[in-house]
């Protein structure tokens, strides 16, 4: 190993690159902005919640986010804790866009599943630890609101075991409910974490240090003493104990219990968490596992934003480095052209701020500003060629065509939904023959329609109709060559063209696909693509 490689490795197991996962409302971007604030990035929360609106999450900058309070799209945010570099991925919550907090896991080394104490496992939670489970991600989970009344600890414990099929372990227990919930004990080092309530949870709260044992003095009442030891004494003989290899392996998940929004449990959770996180290791690739030491640079792109600066009309790739040493200025190669791309304008993102980088290390998040070259899923390298893993292009549920009312800003509706589709907000389709010239949008889930309408008024200057079409299931055809006009004077399906010019059929009904399987059986339909292939995944 070169002293170049040698200097890479050293950077890359400095580094955690993790996600947080949840189904909506669980305190996500809460938990996220009191990381920040242990992390020392921030000096006071600012939450959803704040008073008269006034404030909103750093990690929401979009204004539907702060407007509605909720995050629609995925942050990148970065902050040092304890000598290390911590690279967060604040995912949407909101089941309409979970295809982008899919494309996010791929990036991340481990996750952060957070689930509501008064709720445990929700369907949305389900469906992204399923995501987690398939790609072996590392799982930390952390039981949230533990300020108000929920389920007993020992219940949710049992659900996450049956609902999700994963063995969970307590790493902190509980200390009190509600009114009553005073801090929690850390089972890992036996020590009695008490905390003072803070200024709304907005500044670290004061924390004392207190022991179980018999003769030590407590602050807990001899009652709450008695009623904790008894809880820890059934987690020892009834609990499930932990395994760091079976955790890295994702098949066990260490559970902490708090409450982001009063900061109690919030410290101990993250300086257990960077111990528990996995540095970056070597990422799949087409040729096998490339090494993170190099001996080059290498990468991919999981994200591509526009406007987060709309006075400038910037486009942003967030590029995952996998290998290497990433710097400013350097020459890279975009595996799908084979063309080089010198990249002199590089940042680190913190929400819309954003910080020039000369170099970056594996485990890092980058925004590298693109003038339309780049998609999602796309590798980049510098040397050997690699190709990355593919991202999935999930088919979409929900249909509208857009209509324009003013026919002179027609321009201006193109190119938005040009840029908004390359991000993964919505799929935008056309007729194949073109029969009706207005372009049809695809999600995932029907709020993805209220984001673009918003963004195309706020950021594009458009004012655009979108009528809901009847169709509920697209699959794209992965016939190469195959006679479209056949297809559907046969089907009588409407037969449409992606943003890729990929072939793909709309579905009023399971009815009528199975009718097209029946009768055209010579069409092989998937539910899935990636860019330059198609990827079965289910018909």
């Amino acid at each position: 190993m070169t002293p170049e490689q040698a200097q890479v490795a050293r950077e890359a197991a400095r580094r955690r690159t993790f996600a947080i996962i949840s189904h909506p409302d669980a305190g996500k971007t809460t938990l996220t902005e009191k990381l920040l604030l242990y992390g020392g990035v921030i000096r006071e929360a600012g939450s959803v919640r704040g008073r008269g609106a006034a404030k909103h999450a750093t990690s929401d900058w979009m204004a539907i986010e702060k407007e509605r309070g909720i995050s629609v799209s995925t942050s990148v945010l970065q902050f040092p804790f304890q000598g290390l570099c911590v690279n967060l991925l604040d995912t949407p919550g909101h089941d309409d866009f979970s295809e982008d907090t899919y494309r996010t896991l791929v990036a991340a080394d481990c996750a952060v599943m957070l689930l509501d104490a008064a709720k445990g496992v929700e369907p949305q939670t389900i469906k992204l630890f399923k995501v987690c489970r398939m790609r072996r991600i590392p799982i930390v989970t952390f039981v949230n609101k533990m300020d108000r009344w929920g389920r007993e600890p020992l219940e949710l414990l049992d659900e996450i075991e049956e609902v999700l099929g994963i063995p969970a372990t307590a790493a902190t227990w509980p200390v009190g409910m509600g009114e009553t919930f005073r801090g929690v004990f850390d089972r890992w080092s036996e020590s009695l974490l008490l905390f003072d309530r803070g200024a709304g949870g907005a500044r670290r709260v004061p924390q004392t240090v207190a022991s179980l044992a018999a003769d030590a003095a407590s602050p807990l009442p001899e009652s709450a003493r008695r009623t904790l030891r008894a809880e820890l004494d059934l987690l020892e003989t009834a609990g499930y104990p932990f395994d760091q290899d079976l955790f890295l392996a994702g098949e066990v998940t260490p559970v902490f219990f708090g409450s982001a929004i009063t900061n109690f449990g919030v410290e101990p959770f993250l300086e257990r968490f960077v111990e528990l996180c996995p540095p970056p290791g070597p990422r799949k690739s087409d040729g096998g596992p490339v090494p993170i030491e190099g001996p080059a640079c290498s990468g991919f792109v999981f994200k591509i934003q526009a406007n987060m600066n709309p006075k400038h009309r910037d486009r942003i790739a967030f590029v995952r480095v996998c290998a290497g040493r990433f710097e400013r200025g350097m020459t890279i190669v975009h595996e799908r052209t084979g063309k080089p791309l010198n990249v002199n304008r590089v940042m680190q993102l913190q929400s819309r701020e954003r910080a020039t980088v000369d170099e970056a290390f594996p485990g890092d998040i980058v925004g590298v500003w693109d003038g339309g070259q780049l998609a999602v899923g796309d590798s980049l390298y510098e040397a050997e060629p690699i190709r990355y893993e593919a991202l999935p292009r999930f088919s979409p549920e929900h249909f509208v065509r857009v209509r324009l009312p003013d026919a002179l800003r027609r321009k201006q509706l193109r190119k938005g939904l040009e840029q908004l589709s390359e991000e993964g907000a919505v799929q935008l389709l056309s007729d194949h023959a073109l029969r009706d010239p207005d372009p049809i949008l695809g999600a995932v889930g029907p709020l993805q329609f209220d984001v673009v309408r918003h963004r195309l008024r706020d950021e594009y200057g458009v004012e655009a109709t979108f009528s809901p079409l009847p169709y509920r299931h697209a699959r794209w055809i992965a016939n190469p060559g195959v006679d479209l006009d056949d297809v559907a004077r046969r089907s009588n399906v409407a037969v449409c063209l992606d943003a890729d010019g990929k072939p793909l059929m709309l579905f009023k009904s399971d009815f009528e696909m199975s009718w097209v399987a029946k009768h055209c059986p010579e069409l092989e339909l998937v539910a899935a693509v990636r860019a330059g292939a198609t990827a079965a995944a289910g018909a």
